[in-house]
């Protein structure tokens, strides 16, 4: 006999007796049970631990297994010869991850190619993350991921060339706004909300992009707008109706609840599409509004001209001639109802696309829009509300990383994005992403 059992046997004399045989078998059995389930339960820990703790060489491996499982392969050779051996006069920008350049291929596709830049930690987990969550994802209004390639320390992407770039260029930063006249700024709100509609409630998982901005939109050659760049979106399982994460996203289109304490939902996407409408319909950027006596921001400014019944006062000079006074109104509209303070008060994507897709009609009053850094209170509608219907290269904005932690040093962290009634904003790293934390 095994030590063990010598031992159970020694633990078991007191209850060995003509009355007491049944109390010994119960008890010899149930100490049997307990023994082989902390023997298991060491084993599973083993286990996992070994999982969670991965080398970094086997996490490179995961492009060569998403490649591999998807069938959507580029050979190295190939992008090196359509992007003429990643020649400068190809290179289309650079972001956190490396550089993007243009190419052709010989089936007469234009292509893009994100070249992970080896000396970048952050970039390689955006651009795992990326190659992840699009490798089953396919919509319209989603930028196509054609592919990858992994050859040795060389990682890279491969997505359809977007002619028209980023609608950030088209509407801060070039000569070119006049391109964009009433009807295709409309037409660009609609496509937007149908993306993150597919992603929030029609993709293979619930997919919150984080960072919706308008330098993450791009427009292809017949104007059709494409959410790009998802290299910090997170998955969210359905059955869910928040989490608490790592705040990463840009200053001026994050949602106040996120930027304070880290709590992310899809009503934070929500948000971002918000301020990206009240910028289209404008042609002014959150991030760079110029305070004046009124507002200190451009959301505070809207809500003030709708309040007086003036939303036509924001609308681009450019469009003067080609807009549709009703659309614009409701889209003032609808951006002041996605950014409101409250989150349950934001409608759900599927709302919104509703509500762009028919005739202007009577909507919800908005609460007063968000400022990160301020507070709100949840208010209750005595009607239905909204919220109840029914989920490219770098830009010049300040965007930064941090963990939930700091979500006191952060909930002042919108720059120019609260009224003197609120904390003053903290400075942020100019040169765009901080590092994010594991």
């Amino acid at each position: 006999m095994n030590k063990s059992g010598k031992f159970i046997q020694t633990l078991m004399k007191p209850f060995k007796s003509k009355k007491g045989i049944f109390i010994y078998t119960y008890v010899y059995i149930y100490m049997y049970m307990y023994v082989y389930f902390i023997c298991n339960h060491l084993l599973f820990s083993l286990f996992f631990c070994s999982v969670i703790d991965q080398s970094d060489g086997q996490k490179e491996e995961d492009l060569e297994q998403i490649a591999a499982q998807e069938q959507k392969i580029f050979s190295f050779a190939t992008l090196v010869s359509v992007t003429k051996d990643f020649h400068a006069s190809h290179k289309l920008g650079e972001g956190g991850f490396g550089p993007v350049y243009r190419g052709k291929l010989d089936d007469g596709r234009e292509i893009a190619v994100k070249k992970l830049s080896q000396s970048s930690n952050q970039g390689r987990e955006e651009f795992l993350n990326e190659a992840k969550l699009l490798a089953r994802v396919q919509h319209r209004n989603v930028v196509n991921l054609f592919g990858f390639c992994a050859h040795g320390a060389e990682k890279l992407l491969v997505y359809e060339y977007v002619a028209n770039e980023s609608l950030d260029k088209l509407l801060f930063k070039s000569g070119r706004r006049d391109a964009l006249d009433w009807k295709r700024r409309y037409d660009i709100i609609l496509g937007i909300a149908r993306g993150l509609l597919y992603l929030h409630e029609d993709s293979h998982s619930v997919i919150i992009h984080r960072d919706i901005k308008a330098s993450n939109i791009l427009l292809d050659d017949k104007w059709v707008p494409k959410i790009a760049d998802f290299g910090m979106a997170r998955l969210f399982r359905e059955d869910q109706t928040h989490i608490n994460t790592r705040v990463a996203g840009t200053n001026g289109y994050m949602a106040p609840e996120y930027v304070m304490h880290g709590h992310l939902s899809v009503k934070a996407d929500v948000f971002s599409f918000g301020v990206v409408v009240l910028e289209l319909i404008s042609g002014q950027k959150n991030s760079n509004f110029k305070p004046n006596p009124d507002a200190q921001n451009l959301l505070e400014w809207v809500w003030k001209l709708y309040k007086k019944g003036k939303s036509l006062d924001v609308m681009d000079p450019t469009l003067a001639s080609s807009h549709d006074p009703d659309q614009v109104a409701m889209c003032v509209q609808i951006g002041l109802l996605c950014t409101q303070a409250d989150p349950q008060l934001r409608p759900t994507m599927r709302r919104v696309v509703v509500m762009l897709s028919k005739k202007p009609s009577t909507l919800d009053e908005p609460e007063r829009p968000g400022y990160p850094g301020s507070r709100y209170r949840r208010t209750r509608r005595s009607t239905g509300s909204s919220s109840n219907a029914g989920t490219s290269s770098g830009s010049n904005s300040h965007t930064f990383a941090s963990t939930t932690s700091s979500a006191t040093a952060t909930s002042t962290a919108t720059a120019s994005a609260s009224t003197s009634a609120f904390t003053s904003p903290r400075t942020f790293d100019p040169h765009g992403k901080r590092p994010m934390q594991g």
